[in-house]
């Protein structure tokens, strides 16, 4: 019989519903407002609790390079939402786009035999999960998150740095773009070489030939035709050909910019069936 896991006396507690983790404290917080949020949702058991250190007892991280300077995290078995995180490797520097909530020795030492990271970029607060272990384990790099998201950080620390405006551009080769659409401050990142990377304020579909566009995935929320509108203009001026979404394999490896296009038609167009 396997020995109950007995925390540490002050932990920081992380929401076993979407993976975000809060400050360091002796008990569990009363709520995860994330999950109380119209976008999210408390599980059917209620809220509950758990830490790193009883994490690294259950889970792994799958890593593998799917494509060219193109390193995937991926939890098993899912925890949380099951989003993947991504090292986009270029010839400046590397960034960690999104984030899982298992950080341990093997992913750490993996990240870096890939050639480490220099920064953290998030899309979204669904997303935040254990960013500051993150950037504290490979040496407190930036974590950049949009400033109009500042209100969904559970885990204050110098190391998020928010930022405002349209784009960003981190080193020569990245570039941060608020989309907004899912939250207010939802953010892709493209890469020169001709890659979007989206989680899922631009979701790919299951057959890869489309994406869609939700407030609400878990509630069936849609967006309105004006924020799909701002999403796709707000790519528009950017070339990419391929199209990394939140969850593995879920991919657009050619036609990317096309697909998002087409997508966006088509859901209006069923927008305005129903308003008829």
């Amino acid at each position: 019989m396997t020995e109950k896991f007995q925390p540490p006396v002050a932990t920081s507690w992380i929401c076993e519903t979407c993976g975000v983790q809060f400050p360091e404290s002796g008990s569990p917080p009363d709520r995860c407002p994330i999950c109380q949020d119209f976008r999210q949702y408390v599980g059917l058991d209620g809220q509950r609790w758990t830490c790193l250190a009883e994490m690294r007892r259950t889970y792994k991280n799958e890593i593998a390079e799917i494509a060219p300077g193109v390193l995937s995290i991926h939890t098993q078995p899912k925890f949380g939402i099951g989003q993947r995180a991504l090292v986009v490797k270029t010839s400046g520097l590397n960034v960690l786009w999104d984030c899982v909530t298992l950080i341990d020795d093997a992913t750490v030492a993996a990240v870096r035999e890939f050639g480490g990271i220099s920064a953290i970029a998030i899309s979204h607060p669904h997303y935040y999960s254990t960013m500051v272990d993150w950037s504290s384990a490979h040496g407190g790099v930036p974590v950049f998150i949009h400033e109009a998201d500042r209100e969904w950080v559970m885990r204050p620390a110098d190391s998020i740095q928010f930022w405002s405006g349209e784009t960003k551009e981190i080193g020569s080769e990245l570039t941060l773009i608020r989309c907004g659409g899912h939250f207010e401050g939802g953010q892709v990142m493209r890469a020169e070489a001709g890659a979007l990377f989206t989680g899922d304020v631009i979701q790919v579909c299951p057959d890869r030939r489309w994406v869609s566009f939700m407030r609400s995935y878990p509630n069936y929320i849609p967006l309105p035709e004006s924020s799909v509108r701002a999403i796709v203009g707000a790519v528009e001026p950017f070339e990419f050909d391929r199209l990394y979404g939140a969850w593995p394999k879920h991919d657009i490896v050619t036609g990317a910019k096309e697909a998002v296009r087409r997508s966006a038609d088509r859901y209006i167009r069923a927008l305005r069936e129903v308003i008829r």
